[in-house]
């Protein structure tokens, strides 16, 4: 069965790279009209005229989740543009400076705080305003593998996304007889330029045994399949599910 989007609105925060560009590029060609958002202005400028050039409607917007008022903003210009908001796939986020929980620095903390989980907060507060007075509207959180288990030197990025679940719950309770949906997505260990840099910065090792010691399929998954997942999410296939963690982890969380 196809999912189509046509005559919908969707924004992706994260949308200049890894999950968040390739789910901007699901939703453009199953027909949305779509607002890419990322705090790199020159890369979200790039991946929005790149699906543009192909005949998809985009609005590219530069914003750093961490600050309400370019929250607030970056919804209202979508709205503007677009005239409504029907789906929205919060994705943006950072990794926590490696560090035991006695070491973590304050200022890392509060970085990672927000951005990943205030962010996400900030983002849902505006998104729900709009959808609300629509009396419908779908959102999906991006939480992680790291909101359901703990990690070693990991704490600070694992308590944001566990978080990130918190709300994601109470908002779907909040909302769920007004025509929205919110649900969360966990990855698990995915291919992007965050694992990249993770491998570049030596804890290509780590991954590495943590992919065959914990992983059944003993896989990375791919970007493209946390899209389809929020693209799920998102249709009409998934109306009776709210307030829901999905794990696309191959795996990992069955142990």
């Amino acid at each position: 069965m196809v999912i189509s989007f046509e005559n919908k609105v969707a924004l992706v925060t994260g949308a200049a790279s890894g999950l968040g560009l390739a789910t901007a590029k699901a939703f453009a060609e199953a027909g949305a009209a779509v607002a890419l958002v990322d705090w790199n202005e020159r890369e979200v400028q790039t991946a929005a005229k790149e699906l543009a050039d192909k005949g998809h409607r985009t609005l590219a917007i530069q914003c750093d989740v961490s600050d309400d008022a370019q929250v607030e903003a970056m919804v209202k210009k979508t709205v503007a543009e677009f005239g409504r908001l029907d789906a929205a796939y919060n994705n943006a986020g950072i990794q926590n400076m490696l560090a035991e929980t006695a070491d973590v620095p304050r200022d890392d903390y509060d970085r990672v705080m927000a951005i990943n989980l205030r962010g996400v907060w900030s983002s849902m507060k505006f998104e729900l305003q709009v959808m609300r007075k629509q009396g419908s509207g779908v959102i999906v959180n991006c939480s992680s593998l790291g909101g359901l288990v703990g990690g070693n030197q990991r704490g600070t990025y694992h308590a944001a996304k566990h978080g990130v679940i918190g709300f994601t719950k109470s908002a779907a309770l909040e909302y769920a007889t007004c025509g929205i949906r919110v649900n969360a997505v966990c990855p698990g260990l995915i291919r992007t330029p965050m694992s990249d840099k993770m491998e570049a910065e030596g804890q290509g090792e780590a991954l590495k045994i943590m992919r065959e010691t914990f992983v059944p399929m003993q896989r990375e998954g791919m970007p493209e399949e946390i899209a389809n997942t929020v693209l799920f999410l998102c249709s009409d296939l998934a109306s009776y599910i709210t307030g829901q963690s999905i794990s696309v982890d191959g795996g990992y969380v069955m142990r």
